[in-house]
């Protein structure tokens, strides 16, 4: 089995670092890619192309795990492919339909992860729909733990979507509760009393979703105008649109942040 990947952040490399232990091959191209993406894809031995064009043909199953705002955008450039494409990517299932049909939509996967890749590794969830899901969940046979839910593109990205409306808002409302309560002095007995409603492992979730919402705020504002153009469709998203906004105005705050937090300290210490 070939698999070869249109980005390779953290989604990509931790998704590679366990196939390629199962025996699979890893490609892909590192044309334009930071010297931190580089120097992690050398560390790990995968195969290098010159391009995603070059690497889609040496591949069986391509996997676009991008930001999304580029996922249009590389579907658009690479343009019909032989093999099995699978988007990966957080967008709407409008958004998705369009990048799937650029490639061929015969032999595409519309792709949701649900769970920290971080944590879970090549046993995170992925849930699939559309033409070629079912060839995509071979990737089970090499420990990966894909559900096929339908056959229809944008089936998996509209739970997605909507599961992310949930935990982006319950983000937002965290950091923004804590934050305040860290200025008046009181940041550990307020998470302590919410923990006693939430029960048990609270505060280490709570810990790593605010630190992950500071680190990814660009990507949590993307994600969030991919929810709210998927809800405008079926109902006015006041809470959405007010994740939005957070996380809009908390990647202009932290836009020069480099390294990730190592704890909620650290965080309201960015945010001062």
């Amino acid at each position: 089995m070939k698999v070869g990947f249109i980005g390779f952040g953290e989604v990509a490399s931790t998704l590679a670092r366990g196939l390629m232990g199962e025996g699979v091959e890893v490609y892909t191209c590192l044309e334009g890619r930071s010297t931190r993406t580089r120097d992690l894809a050398r560390s790990l031995a995968v195969q290098p192309c010159s391009n995603n064009h070059e690497m889609a043909g040496k591949v069986d199953i391509v996997l676009s795990a991008v930001t999304p705002s580029q996922a249009i955008f590389i579907a658009r450039e690479l343009g019909n492919v032989n093999g099995i494409y699978a988007d990966l990517n957080n967008v709407s299932p409008l958004t998705v339909k369009e990048a799937l049909e650029m490639v061929g939509k015969a032999n595409t996967v519309d792709a949701a992860i649900l769970g920290s890749v971080r944590k879970n590794g090549l046993k995170v969830k992925i849930i699939a729909s559309g033409g070629a899901a079912e060839e995509f969940s071979q990737l089970n046979d090499y420990g990966m733990n894909i559900e096929v839910i339908g056959p229809d593109p944008g089936q998996a990205s509209a739970i997605k979507m909507l599961r992310s409306a949930y935990t982006k808002g319950v983000s937002a409302l965290l950091l923004e509760s804590l934050y305040a309560a860290y200025q008046m002095g009181i940041d550990e007995e307020v998470l302590k009393y919410i923990s006693q409603t939430e029960g048990p492992g609270f505060q280490e979730s709570a810990a790593s979703r605010m630190i992950s919402s500071l680190y990814h705020a660009r990507r949590r504002s993307e994600e969030m105008g991919e929810v709210v153009k998927m809800l405008s469709t079926e109902t006015e998203p006041c809470m959405s649109r007010a994740t939005l906004e957070f996380f809009k105005a908390l990647d202009k705050k932290v836009a020069k942040l480099e390294k990730k937090p190592a704890n909620i300290h650290q965080v309201f210490l960015e945010l001062e």
